[in-house]
């Protein structure tokens, strides 16, 4: 992430978009994902009905956030589970540490988990000396590349399969130029197959944790959250606040909802339920905070939370599609990070709002209905008044409120405007302009709207 610490997401864009024949790929591929999603929902009859019934059970529990987690810790540690609390990503990662650190543990397994790229996990541990290995195929692809996730469901979406290849080859000892992907899985296979069986320590994320119950669910496609959790002595999951449901009855609905949004599948292979650790082995779930209670108090922006991380408003997104998930440098990623992000350092992600036409895409395809467009363009709103744009921006978008705002005033600059284009095309077409670089500049019309609607209601007199 180093790489794109001081650059914003217009500047790492462009830096995708030099390999065009990728950014085609890329967006291809995803749009394949989001027609994948398509099929599978319209096979449900109650679609809708899912989706807005998922949208009130969130809705029940922003409301009765405190509540439910009180009640979700008391179940749990009712069933032998060791409960933590963590108010930013900084307690998360020293509880974490400590808990490794008082068992002698220097070498951890890790399934696949946001929250921990948001806490910037597996970095502090590597600094404190431990071991992190990341079992998820995609993920341990771009651990290996020393690279982020560039998708929250699909993290190595933006390398080809040669690429894999090369990777592998460098690091797990495969073939040279070897790309078969059965092989590669083979090799990813044999190499993690010795990771779960050596790491007495194992890290999960949480997707849904049932207050009900005091019983957290993982799901995976590929089981490795399970064998790290199963085989280690102690299993610890890392958990934001906004991942409680009521009740088990309540899981069906978003288990349906999830990964039909996310790849199209009617279900993910594994979706397993750890409610009490086994014989002489400990589960510990850290509850974090970060930030999320601020967006709970954020009356614009607090559906936010309802997010189940499908992924499905970045795979319809032309932005995303177009431009990668690394230009948007955050943990998340795409239309649902540009909304999150800003609640964490408004300052640092003030321009992800931005990266969106507003095309209203993510809200539609969202399963738990959040209004992730209507929130892109508030944030805009909030982010201009607090001066994080850039002034040459905030000066632009001044002079066209002005010229908007008086008629005398439109007309004259729009006579300007055909002017300049007519007689001095090269103060538009030149590479000062973004819109010139990557189109063809319009020809000017001869006259305004305005004036050929009032020149053909003189001539039907």
């Amino acid at each position: 992430m180093s790489s794109t610490a001081t650059k914003d997401h217009p500047q790492l864009a462009a830096i995708f978009n030099r390999d065009e024949p990728r950014v085609d790929w890329h967006d291809e591929t995803l749009w394949w994902v989001r027609a994948k999603r398509d099929i599978a929902a319209h096979k449900l009859p109650e679609w809708e009905l899912l989706r807005e019934t998922a949208s009130q059970i969130k809705n029940n529990v922003l409301s009765n956030l405190s509540t439910y987690l009180e009640q979700f810790e008391a179940n749990a540690i009712n069933n032998g589970i060791i409960v933590h609390w963590a108010a930013n990503a900084e307690e998360h990662n020293k509880i974490i540490y400590t808990l490794l650190e008082k068992r002698g543990i220097s070498r951890m397994v890790k399934s696949k988990s946001m929250l921990t790229e948001e806490c910037h996990l597996n970095e502090y541990l590597l600094k404190q000396g431990i071991d992190v290995i990341d079992s998820d195929l995609g993920e341990r692809i771009v651990q290996l590349a020393g690279e982020p996730p560039s998708h929250i469901v699909l993290p190595c979406i933006h390398k080809k399969k040669e690429e894999i290849g090369d990777i592998f080859h460098e690091h797990l000892g495969s073939a040279k130029g070897e790309s078969d992907p059965k092989i590669l899985t083979e090799t990813a296979r044999q190499h993690l197959r010795e990771v779960f069986l050596t790491r007495r320590a194992a890290l999960t994320g949480v997707n849904f944790a049932i207050a009900e119950t005091g019983e957290f669910v993982i799901c995976t496609n590929e089981g490795n959250a399970d064998m790290g959790a199963h085989l280690a002595e102690i299993h610890i999951a890392s958990m934001g606040i906004e991942k409680i449901i009521p009740e088990r009855k309540h899981l069906g609905v978003f288990l349906r909802l999830l990964t039909r949004s996310a790849t199209g599948q009617p279900i993910t292979t594994y979706s397993s339920h750890f409610s009490k650790p086994q014989d002489g082995k400990e589960i510990h779930v850290v509850i974090v905070d970060n930030g999320r209670s601020i967006q709970l108090g954020r009356e614009d922006f607090r559906n936010s939370l309802k997010c189940i991380r499908c992924g499905a408003c970045m795979n319809t997104c032309p932005v995303y599609r177009k431009s990668g998930g690394h230009s948007y440098h955050t943990a998340v990623a795409g239309p649902i990070g540009s909304i999150l992000a800003p609640n964490l350092d408004m300052e640092k992600y003030a321009d992800l709002p931005f990266a969106s036409t507003l095309c209203g895409s993510c809200s539609n395809v969202c399963p738990v209905k959040i209004d992730i467009h209507d929130q892109l363009y508030k944030w805009r709103q909030v982010i201009v008044k607090a001066g994080y744009t850039p002034k040459a921006k905030t000066l632009a978008m001044k002079g066209m409120a002005f010229t908007l705002s008086s008629p005398m005033i439109y007309r004259a600059a729009g006579k300007m405007g055909r002017f300049t284009f007519k007689y001095a095309p090269f103060a538009v077409n030149n590479g000062a302009n973004p819109w010139y670089k990557h189109r063809e500049m319009p020809k000017a019309p001869e006259q305004s709207f305005g004036e050929w609607y009032a020149k053909r209601k003189e001539n039907k007199k």
